[in-house]
Parts: structure tokens; C-alpha cells; sequence
């Protein structure tokens, strides 16, 4: 699997597993809606640093969006 497939699906499970919308992390991770939801479908690659700010949003460990499952 991909590296960005790992992170796209890795978000939407941790963000689901909360009960987020997409608009609650996105908020928390300096991003709007549309931004998010493009990178959670993988029509957008994110920077670098955005898996670490979504990651902060959902109040996991910096690395959890990059681990395999």
C-alpha cells in the first residue's frame, strides 16, 4: 500500500472512530472542510506537516495516520 493510500485511510478511521465530522479537524487543523475531505479521498496530497496537524486534531500520536493496520 501506499504511503498517502495509509494516510488517507488511517484518517478517515481514526476520525471515524471519534465520531468527527470532517469539519472538526479540519477546523483544528488549520484547514477548511473542502480541504479535508479532498485529502481523505485522495484528490489532493497533503504537505507534509497536515497529517501531523490532523493527528493533533484527533488527539492521537503524530505517527498514527503514517502506521500500517
Amino acid at each position: 500500500m501506499k504511503l498517502r493510500d495509509r494516510v488517507v485511510l488511517n484518517t478517515q478511521d481514526l476520525r471515524r472512530a471519534r465520531g468527527l465530522s470532517q469539519e472538526e479537524p479540519a477546523h483544528l487543523a488549520d484547514v477548511n472542510r473542502g480541504h479535508m475531505g479532498k485529502v481523505e479521498n485522495a484528490k489532493f496530497a497533503a504537505s507534509p506537516d497536515l497529517p501531523k496537524g490532523i493527528a493533533c486534531a484527533l488527539n492521537v500520536a503524530p505517527e498514527e495516520p503514517f502506521s500500517r493496520r
